[in-house]
């Protein structure tokens, strides 16, 4: 049994660590969040009154947080606090920058860190399924592996820091960009006369086959656990599809690549997001495309 800090208990975070408690961990966490705090005690997380208070006497921390700013200012505030030997976990999806100066806080403590951002949503959070992207040094990917375990179908060491993040971004960007072109190709075959099942039983079978298409139709029926069964309530947000999409052009920008779809896709996600969907799961644009929202 690994006594775990976990910060960060949102639609993510919480599942995440109810699988480690399952796993047979001790895991004390902390979150800005009341309700948060509530699920995670009946989770059997053991409730702390703040992020000091959860890391005391962990062999791991793990964070799940909204933004770079926020890992860097919780690194500041509890690094100090750790004993030797502790690791560091960071599961949010931030900007390689942050993620980078999160590992060199962790570094001139002496202790060990991992980018380690997640693909699968809440249900692979829930299902304990996640595809985790790390980053850091070989000792440290050797140290944090048997830990994301629990809450994992597949962990890949990408390289050192901040290349888990890296990952992340570019492979967010293909999802945000095939969204929108499998949303499309829908749209048009309801014009032209094809019914949704009639596409997606050539596509799914052919070169137009991905991820968007064959697990996360955005049309409600071919795929019956996609969001758009449920009114597109969320497994992925739009706002966090836009996040993703702003960090891949940050990255763009700052390394001098072209990336026009990418471009393009934060652009639609952004007018989405705009018009009041950005709750909505991210497969929702395709009411946009239709012309149903405006």
């Amino acid at each position: 049994m690994t006594t775990i800090a976990f910060i960060g208990l949102g639609n993510m975070g919480n599942p995440m660590a109810a699988n480690l408690v399952k796993a047979g961990h001790s895991v004390q966490g902390f979150d800005l969040m009341p309700d948060n705090l509530a699920t995670a005690r009946d989770n059997g997380v053991t409730v702390m009154a703040n992020a000091g208070a959860a890391v005391r006497d962990a062999e791991v921390v793990i964070t799940m947080l909204p933004a770079g700013k926020h890992v860097v200012s919780v690194y500041e505030d509890i690094v100090p606090q750790l004993g030797d030997g502790t690791l560091l976990i960071d599961s949010s999806t931030i900007d390689i920058e942050s993620a980078r100066k999160a590992h060199g806080i962790a570094a001139r403590r002496g202790l060990l860190s991992v980018d380690a951002p997640v693909s699968g949503g809440t249900g692979g959070a829930v299902a304990g399924t996640l595809t985790f992207m790390a980053g850091g040094s070989a000792e440290a990917f050797a140290k944090a592996e048997p830990v994301l375990k629990p809450m994992a179908g597949r962990i890949v060491h990408c390289g050192d820091a901040g290349t888990g993040q890296a990952a992340k971004i570019c492979n967010n960007m293909i999802l945000g960009i095939s969204m929108i072109g499998v949303a499309e190709a829908f749209v048009l075959a309801e014009k032209i006369g094809l019914t949704h099942q009639a596409l997606f039983d050539v596509a799914s079978t052919s070169s137009g086959q991905c991820w968007s298409l064959t697990t996360y139709c955005p049309v409600p029926g071919p795929v019956p656990t996609s969001p758009a069964n449920r009114d597109y309530k969320p497994g992925f947000a739009a706002a966090l599809m836009l996040k993703d999409l702003k960090l891949a052009q940050e990255a763009a920008q700052s390394s001098g690549v072209a990336t026009p779809l990418g471009a393009q896709a934060a652009q639609l996600y952004a007018l989405f997001s705009g018009l009041g969907h950005a709750g909505d799961d991210f497969s929702g644009i395709i009411r946009m495309l239709r012309g149903d929202v405006a």
